[in-house]
């Protein structure tokens, strides 16, 4: 009895430290890549040198698709080709049964980043306002009989964002920056967003992107993205890269 009890350590020694072991460790799967459904069209934007900071995320996999045949790929029986929805879009018509199968989708648990002008998407389906959390006002309305003006932009700003929360995933690494973009005034912002960045710029509204969920979604917008002046901020490239991973549920 007392022989095999200090035979124990080296057993436990030989299996902790056996190559087999070793091996096994050292072929484990990498993580799978995320596999992104990009949605545009209804407005025109430098299209190559958007597309690249897709193609060029080897984390990624990306299905690009532009209305009306964006709609096909929302139906379930293509749902189990992505695992996030990214919208760059501006689009303000579509049928019952779309939105029924985009909801549905997130109701699954894909992840939403909203970027840029898609904020502009949908004026008069109320629920893609809770879904993203904000809206850009094409026109004069009346939001909880409150009347707002229109929302206004601005091309070729330079300005300065402020991270409000460094601690998010989405993010984490990015200090205070400065970008050459266009920006967006007297936007609806929910007050159940999170805010991620602001902007102490008089062309802007003061929350430029943030976060929320919806039944079971993540979901990010970044205002941030006119042309390739924004393309090719470093930042505004970690912002989406981490956006798309936190909202595919890698972090």
């Amino acid at each position: 009895m007392l022989k095999a009890m200090k035979a124990l350590p080296c057993l436990l020694a030989l299996l902790l430290f056996s190559p087999a072991v070793t091996i096994r460790a050292a072929d484990a799967t990498p993580p799978a890549k995320i596999r992104v459904l990009l949605i545009t069209g209804g407005h025109g934007f430098e299209q190559e040198r958007f597309f690249q900071l897709f193609r060029t995320n080897t984390d990624l996999s990306v299905t690009e698709r532009e209305h009306p045949n964006a709609d096909a790929m929302l139906k379930a029986d293509r749902a189990g080709e992505y695992d996030v929805i990214v919208l760059y879009d501006m689009r303000q018509d579509s049928s019952d049964e779309a939105k029924a199968d985009f909801i549905a989708r997130l109701k699954e648990g894909k992840g939403l980043v909203v970027l840029h002008h898609a904020l502009c998407s949908f004026q008069k389906w109320p629920e893609y306002v809770k879904i993203i959390g904000g809206q850009y006002h094409l026109d004069k309305t009346v939001v909880n009989g409150v009347e707002k003006p229109a929302s206004s932009y601005k091309h070729g700003v330079h300005w300065k964002i402020q991270v409000a929360d460094p601690n998010h995933p989405v993010t984490r690494g990015i200090k205070d920056f400065e970008i050459d973009d266009e920006t967006y005034k007297d936007f609806e912002v929910l007050s159940n967003s999170h805010p991620l960045l602001t902007a102490d710029e008089p062309t802007s509204t003061k929350t430029i992107a943030w976060t929320r969920n919806y039944e079971g979604a993540r979901v990010v917008y970044i205002q941030l993205g006119h042309d390739h002046t924004a393309y090719d901020n470093p930042n505004y490239q970690r912002l989406l890269r981490q956006a798309i991973r936190w909202t595919a549920k890698r972090d």
